[in-house]
């Protein structure tokens, strides 16, 4: 009789076929299904792998048949066929609790979410430790998923996690070490039933498999964060992130200070997300002069508050990944001379109130770059002392430079998704980036 337990993936991309691959290495029957194309390298993966797997359509039968499915984080929960595999009480988790099972014995996992920074502090955290000598790798929602982390490296001593709220959403025994909640701002609700409570409770459950001895790490928030921490019931060691904790181009963790000056982190929120990072390196007894070195020398990612070197005597920022208010927030509060500001593209809803007390501040010039700009337009008209509209990032590169004097800061910091003009926000940033070293060739 045969007890191999058959295991369906859906959604072959960089997850998916991860976790075909692993289960098939732990002896799963693995079949992969993709309502779309799929990604050319990841079916080749699978094909090389000799893994069945469909594209263009869900062969319902077979998916039904399933012991276990795994779902792409990009299918929500209420999808029909999700919503009947529950019902007939087929387990239906993420990528991330698949890997969880098969964690190297004695690895400690640091799990990082919250509605931005997670990729700088996840980088960072990561930066950190590897800097000490830490065996440390990272992944997960930032570059290679968790299963590919355990199926392409020789097992790490830590492996630190970046994760989404819809990977959590498919959690059940999940349990990192160490948690860090950053924070919690209206994102995605439309996964949510525009309820943010649900948001909020989605992000604290990162912690809801912990023990004891077990730390969570959430920003002092106690209009968001601490309800639903309540409401989860999370019960273990929780230490709380203060921005008080914030000050001249320093962090101070339990009376050290730390200094961020000579690196790259700029801003506000990225003293905040050093913050959290500093104090997992200290839990895994990184000493303070290896964080300081190693903050010294940290590189955050492309899109995030990044500085495009010129000879211009103009300074140029990149925040392209900046997709929705709250971003933007952080990176118009880190402004402290005067600013052309772009802005624009799919606007999801946006409330730019919040924003004002800055642009009124800095920012003598915004330009436009989207499809439709009326909202913007209607919003900032009064507010700053040129407006600008355009659709194009060389056309918004040639505008600023125009309206930039020597000494101000450029910054493209959208608060808009990208996909009016653009495939992602890594294309905007990109071709923005591009245009900037063109003008300055």
């Amino acid at each position: 009789m045969n007890n191999q337990k058959t295991i369906v993936i859906l959604g072959a991309g960089e997850s998916g076929a991860s976790a075909a691959r692993l289960a098939q290495r732990e002896g799963y029957a693995v079949f992969v299904s993709d309502a779309g194309p799929g990604s050319p390298r990841y079916l080749t993966e699978l094909e090389e792998a000799g893994i069945e797997f469909e594209t263009m359509q869900h062969t319902a039968d077979r998916i039904y048949a399933a012991d276990e499915v795994v779902k792409s984080p990009g299918i929500p929960d209420s999808v029909p066929m999700i919503v009947e595999l529950r019902k007939r009480g087929t387990p239906v988790i993420s990528e991330i609790e698949f890997a969880f099972r098969f964690t190297p014995k004695g690895a400690e996992i640091i799990g990082i979410t919250g509605s931005n920074g997670k990729t700088t502090t996840t980088m960072l955290t990561h930066h950190l430790l590897d800097f000490a000598g830490v065996n440390a790798l990272a992944g997960g929602n930032l570059g290679d998923s968790f299963a590919r982390l355990l199926l392409d490296n020789e097992p790490a001593d830590v492996y630190v996690l970046e994760l989404s709220s819809f990977q959590l959403d498919g959690m059940v025994d999940f349990r990192p070490s160490i948690a860090a909640v950053l924070n919690v701002t209206p994102d995605h609700l439309d996964r949510y039933e525009y309820n943010l409570d649900l948001y909020a409770d989605s992000k604290v459950s990162i912690a809801r498999s912990q023990r004891l001895n077990d730390r969570l790490l959430v920003l002092a928030d106690q209009e968001v964060i601490a309800p639903a921490l309540r409401r989860q019931k999370i019960d273990t060691q929780i230490t709380t992130i203060s921005s008080d904790d914030v000050r001249d181009g320093g962090i101070f963790v339990d009376g050290y200070e730390f200094s961020l000056g000579a690196g790259q982190l700029r801003g506000r929120h990225n003293a905040l997300n050093a913050l959290f990072a500093v104090r997992i390196a200290l839990q895994l007894g990184v000493n303070e002069k290896e964080i300081q070195l190693a903050l010294d020398s940290f590189i955050p990612a492309p899109h995030r508050m990044e500085l495009i070197p010129t000879a211009d005597e103009r300074t140029w920022i990149n925040d392209s990944k900046a997709t929705n208010v709250d971003a933007t927030y952080f990176a118009l509060e880190s402004m402290t001379g005067s600013t052309v500001w772009i802005a624009g593209g799919t606007d999801k809803g946006n409330d730019y109130d919040v924003l004002m007390p800055f642009v009124r501040e800095n920012v003598h010039t915004l330009i436009c770059m989207g499809v439709d700009n009326t909202k913007l337009v209607e919003v900032f008209t009064g507010q700053v002392d040129t407006l600008l509209q355009c659709s194009s990032a060389a056309a918004a590169v040639v505008f600023a430079h125009h309206r930039a004097k020597k000494g101000d800061t450029i910054l493209m910091s959208p608060c808009c998704a990208s996909f009016d003009l653009f495939k992602n926000y890594i294309d905007r940033g990109d071709q923005f980036r591009t245009a900037v070293k063109n003008l300055n060739a």
